[in-house]
């Protein structure tokens, strides 16, 4: 949908949804059926499916090769930027004269801010922008040479796509991202709690210093990211398996780390953050290899790595609390961190292994057609 009809108003509409939602869930929880309440948050996550499939079609439009790492980043970023802000915040909403309530009136505004502020100022490429300038312009397309202006025309090339060893190497990854990112978003805040100590003050802040930490370094790496690839300095496909070793293997082995600290708060409380702010290697890692693959189809591969990935979204959370029955008992957390590490190693072995940066021969369908046409035109003749 958004390589047919533009990323633009889709995402002001799916932003639109989750925000309204979020602003009535209070009311919902309080007078309505908890039925109700489930069938909202359905609603928005039907809603989020849009965000990166959109992103990214929106960014093969705008980001240039040279810029690509720092530009992917500073939009992903924002991932990173909100939850910080939300995790440091909502403890002292919901400790506040508001109560729990607050959290979702404050998100859900600052959502529908965002919806009327990019329906102004967003534009589906270029040449759709009301006020960008000719040199930028130009600069734009010229440097997106495997982006074509025709891309909502071409038809889908299915079966290239889902025979595509890259393509299967990177929905690993994303995979493996997924589990141990999402354990670790949703299940900190409990460990923090019951085994670490903190109250829910202190848990807000603690919880959002690895993610703030994330987003620091997602804006670092993508300036070395970029700097390496526009020096050549590396190849571009060991350059991105470097950046997701370093999310992936790094973040593992400060989970294996936790084992060795049995006393310590503080040392506890430094592996959990490096483990999640190395994090930031995904992002100038496998996230930015759908653009380098198709950049035609970005929206659609990461439309479909995405989509399948949170099954494991899903399945982390869930596991996780299967396995830590007892959420006072540091052995039990202690297995699900060593399955996170485990499949986050595995994910990116496999993207080493099996990963690509070569833009692929189905990035361009018409061109493929022409080519094959003239071929049977030639073995007529």
């Amino acid at each position: 949908m958004a390589r047919k009809f533009g990323p633009k108003y889709l995402l002001f509409g799916a932003m639109l949804v989750c925000s309204v939602f979020t602003l009535l869930s209070p009311f919902i929880a309080e007078n309505c059926s908890w039925m109700y309440f489930c069938l909202t948050r359905v609603v928005q996550g039907l809603a989020q499916g849009f965000f990166f499939p959109c992103v990214n079609t929106h960014m093969a439009k705008w980001a240039p090769p040279p810029e690509r790492s720092r530009i992917f980043s500073f939009v992903f970023g924002g991932t990173q930027f909100g939850t910080v802000v939300t995790l440091f915040v909502a403890g002292y909403l919901a400790a506040g004269p508001w109560g729990w309530p607050s959290i979702f009136y404050s998100t859900g505004l600052c959502g529908v801010l965002w919806a009327v502020a990019w329906l102004f100022l967003g534009a589906n490429s270029p040449d759709t922008h009301p006020s960008i300038s000719d040199n930028e312009r130009e600069y734009i397309k010229a440097a997106l040479v495997s982006s074509s202006d025709q891309s909502s025309t071409m038809r889908t090339p299915w079966r290239d796509i889902v025979t595509s060893v890259p393509l299967w190497a990177l929905l690993i990854a994303h995979l493996g991202q997924n589990w141990g990112f999402w354990m670790l978003l949703t299940m900190l805040p409990n460990y923090l709690s019951h085994v670490l100590g903190f109250n829910i003050k202190s848990n807000g802040l603690i919880s959002s210093i690895p993610y703030m930490v994330m987003w620091g370094l997602t804006i670092v790496f993508s300036w070395i990211a970029d700097y390496i690839n526009e020096k050549r300095l590396l190849p571009l496909n060991v350059s991105r398996k470097m950046w997701n070793t370093i999310a992936h293997w790094g973040g593992a082995a400060a989970l294996v780390a936790l084992s060795l600290i049995s006393t310590s708060v503080t040392g506890a409380v430094v592996l959990l953050t490096v483990s999640v702010a190395l994090n930031a290697g995904v992002y100038t890692g496998f996230l930015t290899n759908h653009l380098d693959l198709s950049p035609n189809f970005a929206g659609l591969l990461m439309g479909i790595t995405n989509g399948m990935s949170n099954v494991t979204s899903i399945l982390s959370p869930m596991i996780t609390g299967f396995i830590v029955s007892d959420q006072t008992s540091r052995d039990q957390w202690m297995v699900a961190f060593y399955i996170s590490a485990a499949i986050f190693f595995v994910g990116n072995l496999v993207f080493i292994v099996f990963g690509s940066t070569d833009v692929q021969p189905w990035n361009d369908p018409l061109r493929e057609d022409s080519k094959n046409e003239k071929e049977n035109k030639s073995s007529e003749i």
